[in-house]
């Protein structure tokens, strides 16, 4: 049985709990390989399966490595469920509530991380694929030839999409972020329909066999913007510098927000230091004030610490890390772009 399986059973057992509900399409892309296109209901047990959508049983019989039954109703499926004696049902903390609803009055409910958990920890074959990922949204952003481009901010975007399918990703790990003048102040800025301006920021990943990348890197031109990036790029570099199995999370976030208050900037560092990422581009845990998960080999988690002085420009310098005893940053892209 797999692994992962394995665990989760390991997991009900020691809760005393009959089976675990799963219905957030990558934690079953995660379990049996088969990723919903409309919805799916996987359910872990000594005998997993999925209820998938009449329209997705084609591939869901292709894909999965659990065995597939078309879902009828849910009445159906709680008489089905019923019938092998499941009374006891752990959830998805994500779990929609119009399902918790058709559900409550059958089993007795309880919100389970177990997935969540089991997908902190990256197999090298997944921590490949992230490489993989890494590579071609470098790749592409190098061939972009961002300095030199004369396009608007939204064309540039496309631009970077284009290249990183073009070089093999399936599709971008979020909406692509470019950003340029007073604008790279709002740390999720929307491309606009103007020319870059100085500074330049730009924020992309890309996709490969399911798993994401995530990398920023910020242009400047002017002395003072220099100032900044160097602040941002001392907490990004001594941030994962720190890193190593069983420290908190929250103390290399610590690491990166202490520089920064330092030179007297810890209200303009208006987010946490960075987000674990696999087959979702935010997975858990973070490196944020209030997480204290405990550093493990395996984890593989962005450091992006930013600096923004509304108005007038914003600086980020985000690198994605694998946790081998130490923090490894994937790929090769250069922290400053000349």
């Amino acid at each position: 049985m797999d692994l992962h399986i394995s665990n989760i059973l390991n997991d009900l057992k020691n809760d005393d709990i009959q089976a675990y509900l799963l219905t957030k399409f990558t934690n079953i892309e995660y379990i049996s390989g088969y990723k919903p296109t409309s919805f799916a209901f996987c359910i872990i047990n000594e005998n997993p399966i999925i209820y998938a959508s009449k329209m997705d049983m084609e591939i869901a019989n292709k894909t999965s490595t659990i065995d597939v039954r078309e879902f009828e109703s849910f009445e159906v499926m709680i008489k089905e469920l019923k019938e092998e004696g499941i009374k006891s049902l752990a959830i998805e903390p994500e779990l929609v509530f119009s399902t918790y609803e058709k559900l409550k009055d059958d089993f007795d409910i309880t919100s389970k991380t177990y997935i969540n958990t089991q997908r902190m920890i990256k197999t090298p074959f997944e921590i490949e694929k992230i490489e993989k990922a890494t590579e071609i949204a470098q790749k592409s952003f190098m061939q972009l030839d961002v300095l030199n481009n004369k396009n608007p901010e939204n064309v540039v975007a496309f631009d970077l999409v284009r290249l990183m399918i073009e070089n093999g990703a399936s599709k971008e790990s979020f909406d692509t972020i470019v950003t340029s003048g007073a604008n790279s102040s709002l740390p999720h800025a929307t491309p606009q329909d103007k020319l870059l301006e100085k500074p330049i920021l730009i924020d992309w990943g890309a996709v490969f066999k399911g798993y994401c990348s995530d990398n920023t890197r910020t242009m400047v031109y002017t002395e003072s913007q220099q100032e900044i990036w160097d602040i941002v790029a001392e907490a990004h570099d001594k941030a994962i510098r720190a890193i190593k199995p069983g420290l908190k999370c929250c103390e290399i976030d610590g690491v990166a927000r202490d520089i920064i208050t330092e030179y007297g900037y810890g209200d303009n560092f208006i987010h946490s230091t960075g987000h674990s990422l696999g087959l979702d581009i935010h997975e858990t845990p973070g490196f944020s004030i209030k997480d204290e998960t405990i550093i493990r080999d395996g984890m593989v988690i962005t450091v992006e610490p930013g600096i923004y002085l509304e108005g007038e420009f914003g600086v980020r310098l985000e690198d994605t890390v694998a946790i081998y005893k130490k923090g490894l940053v994937i790929g090769n892209l250069p922290l400053q772009i000349d």
